[in-house]
C-alpha cells in the first residue's frame, strides 16, 4: 500500500491514491491538475521515507473536483449573568481533490 504523508493550508493530511479529500479552499479553477510538493512522508510498499522537513523528490499530483461549503458550526458565546448572547453560524470554504499519482523519483 502506498501512501503519503502531505502539509497543505495549515494540517497535515494522511493520503493514498484514488481518494479524494476536503481541503481549505485554493483558488484554481475547476478540473485543473495540481502538484502537492510539502510531502513530510511517503511508504512505497515498505520503503519509508521522511523529509527533513519535506522530500524534495516526492511530487503528488491531484485534481480539483469541486469547491463546496463545510458543515455548519454554531459559534455561540455568552456572558453569566449579563444578558448577553451572541450567536454566530460559520461555514468553511472547502476544496475538493482526487489524489491521481504519488511520484517517488
Amino acid at each position: 500500500m502506498k501512501y503519503a504523508i502531505i502539509e497543505i493550508s495549515g494540517r497535515q493530511f494522511w493520503i493514498e491514491t484514488g481518494k479524494y479529500y476536503d481541503f481549505n479552499r485554493i483558488p484554481t479553477e475547476l478540473g485543473k491538475q495540481i502538484i502537492l510538493n510539502r510531502v513530510l512522508l511517503v511508504n512505497d510498499e515498505g520503503n519509508v521515507l521522511i523529509g527533513k522537513p519535506y522530500l524534495e523528490s516526492v511530487k503528488i499530483t491531484g485534481k480539483i473536483l469541486e469547491h463546496l461549503r463545510g458543515k455548519k458550526t454554531i459559534v455561540y458565546k455568552m456572558r453569566p449573568k449579563k444578558k448577553t448572547r451572541r450567536k454566530q453560524g460559520h461555514r468553511q470554504e472547502l476544496t475538493r481533490v482526487l489524489i491521481e499519482d504519488i511520484n517517488v523519483n
